[in-house]
């Protein structure tokens, strides 16, 4: 088998491509342009195909059987077999165009990576709703993901296809899946002052009690800057949070305390909380530090920093602070979001009375027998 074709990917044009180098043979060329969307390169002298485009598997199907298939020296068979799982063209720019946040980067393109892989033998261009559910039902049976990664994996194969290929959002309406209500997990006033106790390192207590009482979001905490702590307003201003919006939330009277002793000895450059050479906090360590204060502080749940929000947010309410004043500071689009805190507020179900009560109180000698029950 003396005819050869050059496998190697390079960029052309704007675009990842796989380059297809050979001598010229009628039969190739004819067989390119049959079964492949090649284009001829006048520049690089060479048939090309889009990365995203190239089919291995069907490639060498096609020319197995009439050539010998090689690939440059600095690259094997498998980095080629993986081209048609990069991501398309414009995904990664239109995601980072749009201000979408590193970790919905990071999940988005996850995602879609997954959902190439599976329709590997097709153009996901021409796919349809029905196949996109089909493929989400697998992932639901198969992996058993849960209602919130169904709806990210929704979303990041919706933006392909109404965001970079621009197609309406009628065509590919993707059944989503029905929300529930989950009720935020808090712990009491007195379970956040043990932790607060129990943690004596100063620098660890200072984020705590920052999270606790501002109600921040673990993000909103390492990106805070020292300049968002106004201490003569006595608040704090969140830079860009949830939805790219800017906000305030309140700077309490105990936190300044904590963050003057905190300031004074750990003296950080620019974020408030910093790490090693004065980079952004790891948020892992965040979860670790709070999930430690609260095994030491004997606290029943396993403590997340979400947790200190949810906390935050239903100790306000039950002091009678107003729904509108706590959406503001949780910085919530919609009230309703905010309402949830009502069905975990003790002060809320406090008000209501057990009918049993009612019961046993307008009638005593009831309540006696109730109290006093008889064998027989």
């Amino acid at each position: 088998m003396g005819t050869q074709i050059k496998l190697s990917s390079d960029h052309h044009k704007g675009k990842k491509v796989v380059l297809l180098q050979f001598e010229y043979n009628s039969q190739i060329v004819n067989l390119l342009k049959q079964h492949f969307p090649a284009r001829w390169s006048q520049t690089k002298k060479c048939w090309w195909i889009a990365r995203r485009e190239f089919d291995f598997k069907r490639f060498k199907e096609v020319f197995s059987p009439i050539c010998d298939i090689q690939f440059s020296k600095k690259q094997n068979e498998e980095e080629i077999k993986i081209q048609k799982q990069t991501l398309p063209e414009n995904y990664l720019e239109k995601l980072i165009r749009v201000r979408y946040s590193e970790s919905t980067i990071k999940t988005y393109t996850s995602y879609f990576n997954d959902f190439q892989s599976a329709f590997s033998e097709s153009n996901i261009d021409e796919l349809g709703p029905n196949d996109i559910n089909k493929y989400i039902l697998t992932l639901i049976n198969r992996n058993k993901i849960s209602v919130s990664q169904q709806n990210q994996r929704i979303n990041a194969i919706k933006f392909y296809y109404e965001k970079v290929l621009g197609k309406t959002k009628q065509f590919y309406e993707i059944d989503r899946p029905k929300k529930g209500r989950v009720l935020p997990k808090v712990i009491s006033e007195k379970e956040v002052l043990s932790m607060l106790k129990v943690t004596t390192n100063l620098k660890h207590k200072a984020i705590l009690a920052t999270i606790y009482s501002a109600g921040l979001r673990r993000g909103e905490l390492i990106r805070l800057r020292k300049i968002d702590v106004w201490f003569d307003k006595k608040l704090i201003f969140i830079k860009a949070g949830k939805g790219k919006k800017d906000r305030t939330t309140i700077l309490s009277d105990s936190l300044i305390l904590v963050l003057n002793r905190y300031l004074k000895q750990f003296k950080p450059n620019y974020y408030l909380f910093e790490g090693k050479n004065r980079t952004k906090y790891n948020p892992s360590t965040i979860v670790k530090i709070v999930a430690k204060a609260g095994e030491m502080a004997k606290v029943t749940q396993h403590v997340t920093p979400h947790m200190l929000r949810h906390s935050f947010a239903t100790h306000l309410l039950e002091q009678g602070t107003d729904l509108r004043y706590i959406q503001t500071i949780l910085g919530h689009d919609s009230s309703k979001t905010t309402e949830i805190y009502t069905h975990v507020s003790k002060k809320s179900l406090a008000k209501i009375k057990s009918p049993l009560d009612v019961i046993l109180t307008d009638n005593t000698n009831n309540n006696n027998n109730l109290q006093k029950p008889t064998d027989k």
